[in-house]
């Protein structure tokens, strides 16, 4: 079961690199006002969304305590990073504040998981 967890929390962290890293790479392109989602954006999210699902069951399963209020944080601010990922993906554009937003959730994400003990 170890085998198992570990493989999801590094396919966990695979669609969170995806997700900041395609942020990162459109920092400059935010500076001039012409930043998009980038499809690896998408993709990172929705990693981790079913990695992240998946370890919370494998976890209970292998009778490990799973921190619920803690969970539901990080699943509140992975919707909203989707949500806007999702409706805005297709906009040439997307205006400083929704993508900074984005960025901000993200980095706040990876903070709560690894402050939050």
């Amino acid at each position: 079961m170890d085998v198992l967890i570990h493989l999801f929390v590094g396919l966990h962290i695979i669609g969170i690199a995806s997700l900041l890293g395609g942020f990162l790479t459109q920092m400059k392109a935010m500076g001039q006002g012409t930043a998009r989602f980038v499809p690896a954006m998408l993709h990172g999210a929705l990693t981790m969304l079913v990695t992240g699902v998946i370890l919370v069951g494998l976890n209970q399963a292998d009778d490990q305590t799973v921190d619920n209020i803690k969970i539901g944080v990080k699943l509140a601010l992975l919707i909203v990073i989707l949500g806007l990922v999702y409706v805005k993906r297709d906009e040439e554009r997307v205006d400083k504040g929704t993508f900074g937003l984005v960025g901000l959730l993200t980095t706040a994400n990876v903070f709560i998981a690894v402050l939050w003990t």
